[in-house]
């Protein structure tokens, strides 16, 4: 319970995954990796912040809102494997960003995520990542992550 201890000091309770909003599952475990469908950043079903960042929201907030994706996507991947400290490490984080026009800051917005990775792993919280702006996210969710973790062998 290392991990979840980690992310205790940081102030973070994993919540209840999230439901899906179509046809799919939170995660897929495909050994040895586990992958994480895109989560909102919403905290007990209601989203934390909605709109375009660089219009409605401001980098700050998209930071704050990529950090809760990162939060929901955690709570998928332990309700797949049970327990976080069997993740060996994190291998790719996807992210899109409800931008508005001219915005550009998208790897900025992401960092939300990846910080809060690299706080509760570590060196295994390291990983390749995607941070792409798009036009419009379900339900006008300002950031959607996603993400690919390891398993231990």
């Amino acid at each position: 319970m290392i991990v979840e201890k980690k992310l205790k000091e940081l102030g973070v309770e994993l919540p209840e995954p999230p439901k899906p909003l179509g046809a799919y599952v939170p995660a897929v475990i495909a050994p040895p990796f586990v992958f994480v469908s895109g989560e909102k950043a919403s905290v007990r079903g209601t989203l934390t912040y909605k709109g375009k960042v660089g219009r409605d929201l401001t980098l700050q907030e998209g930071y704050e809102a990529a950090r809760i994706c990162a939060i929901n996507c955690l709570a998928c991947l332990k309700s797949a494997v049970g327990d976080l400290d069997r993740i060996e490490r994190m291998v790719k984080v996807e992210g899109y960003v409800n931008s508005a026009d001219g915005f550009n800051q998208q790897p900025k917005v992401l960092n939300g995520a990846s910080d809060l990775l690299l706080r509760a792993f570590g060196d295994a919280g390291q990983h390749a990542r995607v941070a792409v702006g798009v036009n419009e996210l379900p339900d006008d969710s300002p950031v959607e992550v996603a993400m690919i973790a390891k398993l231990r062998a």
